[in-house]
């Protein structure tokens, strides 16, 4: 019988720590030391951080080759799960399995391996140097080779051969301890054993290393030599086997895929900016040969070339790798997933599919049973009224035998009402469909829960104008940086107009000059500490005008704010920053409606906010006074798929005009071209149901008027006429050319 193992906890001896539980039978024991096993199966998971529960008697299976994406909103534990995967603390994974967490990958180099400092080494150095197991038999590898060339004499193959043993030892030495410290009983005193022996054989080869070369005998000698050319045969077989002379020509293409320009590959790692360190950061994972890749956010700073681009990698990776993802982009996981993880009320649920798919199914399951309980209560009710009829007319009469029935069929009642229908869509027989002990003979019928709503409001009414006229007006606008007296044209010949009430959208690469165009939006109302003129042509603002932006350095700045004032909370930044124009219970109930109610707002500190939640903070500086245009610069990048729905829906009500920056093709759409939600998910199902076009039509009356999407490119805007569908095909295009060198 399966039992839960003492030995599958790690020790949270203080606030913080993460501690894990499972439940392991002896065949998983066993089978956790067999090197071919790939699949993983967790039963009874539960994982802690100090005191708080993510995970609670939990099921966790990946299928080899499946890739899955995993769903769940701001602060439910998505990627302590990652963690506690990628760091070998989820005892029923097999050590044999080979997990690779993006974020994870970082460069250990010795001063034997490494030829240049960190700060020197270009991006490609850096991301083949952070495969450390090739690294390691590339080294291995060219001491053997100059060792047996025999410019250093005889004693050389030999010297360099036991150090590597030795090495070799010390790993395998740590391996053992880990083994031993984790296991108990019989498996535990065996695993100590192994541990002593392999101590013992460490402490022989440290003597050994020692041992003056003169003291050698030559038989010896000759027979190290040998060993040492079996070594270099048997590293030279593995580097064979994971392809190691192509790993130049992958890191190439990964890296032409993210993004990186054949000259910034060869470029110091020095020279990157925070975003594209990132996206060198994940080259490192997508270049490492792994049994399961984790991705946690992989778009996050990725244009959407190159987020197409990750798809299709993603889907041509090899049918051996696992793929499990963490992400907010909607269309992203609709794209890549398999199946779904769904982390809700501290338990994994699967479901085969994508997540538009799972909420519509949800959804119609939810009418379904609530349709079935209902008629089922109007049944029972209406055999109830029956059975107090006949006990009525039973004792009239005095029909003992009437009422004996009546009383029978009132008995039966609660056994007979319930479900109707198996969880195969056949009819429900009590002796096959509810099997064990039960006190009725009929299961309840169980309405489909959701998660409480995700509800983000503020106020969406701005100030009169007094005369109409257009917010902000770019006509002919130019602008150029200088870099060493040499001026580089970013933006050219910018016409832009944007009216009260309008919605505006802008596409574009990373780079194509986004963000700087909504500098020069910003500069004109002279609110901005970094002011940017245009270089030619002109920007009019509406003089009674009020411009916000979110920018997408705001959660950056709020965590560097947050550095240098520790005890700094939302509620106390929101009144410093308003000063005498709000008191504490507005800005309570603002911070409250944008999802930071209570003591997360008065005495949870900044720095220890999560990144959705700073998002709310930064948006309630910018809402807190309504302003005719809000500009949205990326705003999606840390919200959960939730959230950014909510996000829509309040957006839809806001009546000053909205200018959105984004990659998200699925806020894009929503936000700027008027879709609802509901529209898009529906082009993800089958159209089997007729209630749903009802649902759908009562969606469309909260549809607002279709706004406009821009592309930026070479410096241009140019107008989209199919919106966000066409930029969609030229960024599909545009990825297909990504990762060629």
């Amino acid at each position: 019988m399966p039992k839960k193992s003492k030995d599958s906890e790690t020790q949270a001896s203080s606030s913080g720590k993460l501690t894990v539980t499972d439940q392991q039978s002896r065949f998983h024991t066993e089978a956790a030391d067999h090197s071919n096993l790939k699949e993983i199966i967790v039963k009874d998971l539960s994982i802690s951080i100090g005191n708080r529960e993510i995970l609670s008697h939990a099921d966790l299976q990946l299928q080899t080759g499946r890739h899955y994406v995993l769903v769940g909103r701001n602060g439910t534990g998505k990627s302590t799960l990652l963690h506690a995967i990628a760091t070998d603390q989820i005892p029923s994974i097999p050590r044999t399995v080979q997990v690779l967490l993006l974020g994870q990958t970082r460069v250990e180099l010795e001063d034997e391996v490494a030829a240049l400092s960190l700060s020197e080494q270009t991006v490609l150095q850096f991301v083949l140097k952070s495969d450390t197991k090739r690294e390691r038999l590339l080294h291995e590898a060219a001491l053997l080779s100059a060792a047996l060339d025999g410019k250093d004499g005889a004693f050389a193959p030999v010297k360099v051969w036991r150090l590597l043993k030795h090495q070799r030892l010390e790993a395998e030495v740590a391996e053992a301890s880990m083994i031993a410290t984790k296991r108990s009983g019989a498996r535990g005193m065996k695993a100590r054993k192994v541990l002593i022996k392999l101590e013992e054989d460490l402490k022989e080869s440290e003597a050994i290393l020692r041992q003056d070369p003169k003291d050698v005998d030559l038989t010896v000698v000759g027979l190290e030599t040998q060993q040492a050319a079996e070594m270099l045969a048997e590293v030279q077989a593995s580097l064979e086997l994971m392809d190691a002379p192509a790993a130049e020509s992958k890191a190439r293409n990964v890296l032409l895929g993210l993004g990186f320009s054949p000259e910034s590959i060869d470029a110091p790692m020095r020279q990157l900016s925070g975003g594209w360190k990132t996206r060198c950061s994940m080259a490192c994972a997508l270049t490492q040969t792994s049994d399961i890749l984790l991705l946690d956010e992989p778009t996050n700073f990725l244009d959407l070339p190159s987020i197409i681009w990750l798809e299709q990698y993603i889907a041509n990776l090899p049918e051996t790798t696992t793929v499990v993802v963490v992400t907010h982009d909607r269309a992203f996981a609709d794209s890549v997933a398999d199946n779904l993880l769904v982390l809700r009320n501290m338990v994994l649920e699967t479901f085969k599919g994508n997540l538009s798919n799972y909420e519509l199914q949800r959804y119609k399951q939810f009418k379904y049973t609530t349709r079935m309980k209902e008629a089922n209560d109007k049944q029972k009710k209406h055999i109830q009224s029956s059975i107090e009829n006949h006990v009525r007319a039973a004792k009239k009469s005095g029909d003992d035998k009437r009422m004996k029935q009546a009383v029978s069929r009132k008995k039966k009642l609660d056994d007979r009402m319930g479900i109707e229908v198996s969880a195969k869509g056949t009819r429900f027989k009590l002796n096959r469909d509810l099997v064990g002990f039960h006190l009725k003979s009929r299961a309840d019928i169980e309405v489909t829960k959701f998660d409480p709503h995700v509800s983000m409001s503020f106020p969406t009414e701005t100030t009169d104008l007094r005369f109409p006229g257009a917010l902000v007006s770019l006509e002919n606008v130019c602008f150029s940086y200088v870099v060493e007296k040499k001026r580089v044209p970013i933006l050219k010949d910018i016409n832009l107009t944007i009216h009260p009430g309008d919605r505006v959208g802008v596409a574009g690469l990373n780079g194509a000059g986004k963000s700087t165009l909504v500098s020069l939006i910003m500069s004109s109302t002279g609110e901005t500490s970094k002011a940017l003129t245009p270089s030619s042509g002109t920007i009019t603002k509406h003089t009674r005008a009020k411009f916000g932006l979110f920018s997408q350095q705001a959660v950056e700045d709020l965590a560097t704010l947050a550095a240098d004032k520790p005890e700094m909370t939302a509620l106390s930044h929101i009144m410093e920053i308003a000063g005498p124009d709000i008191k504490e219970q507005e800005a309570r109930g603002l911070l409250a409606a944008l999802g930071l109610a209570g003591k997360t707002a008065s005495d949870v500190p900044v720095a220890l906010l999560s990144g959705g939640q700073k998002v709310r903070l930064a948006l309630a500086e910018v809402l807190r006074v309504p302003p005719h245009l809000l500009i949205l610069d990326e705003v999606t990048t840390h919200l959960d798929a939730d959230t950014i729905q909510a996000l829509v829906v309040a957006l839809k009500s806001y009546d000053g005009a909205v200018l959105v920056v984004t990659h998200d093709r699925f806020f894009m759409r929503c936000v700027v071209e008027g879709e609802s939600p509901k529209s898009i998910a529906q082009s993800y199902k089958d159209d089997d149901g007729e209630d749903d076009d009802e649902e759908s039509s009562d969606d469309e009356e909260g549809e607002s008027k279709p706004g406009i999407v821009y592309r930026l490119s070479k410096g241009k805007l140019l107008k989209l006429e199919h919106g966000m569908e066409q930029y969609e095909t030229i960024a599909s295009k545009a990825s297909s050319k990504l990762g060629k060198a």
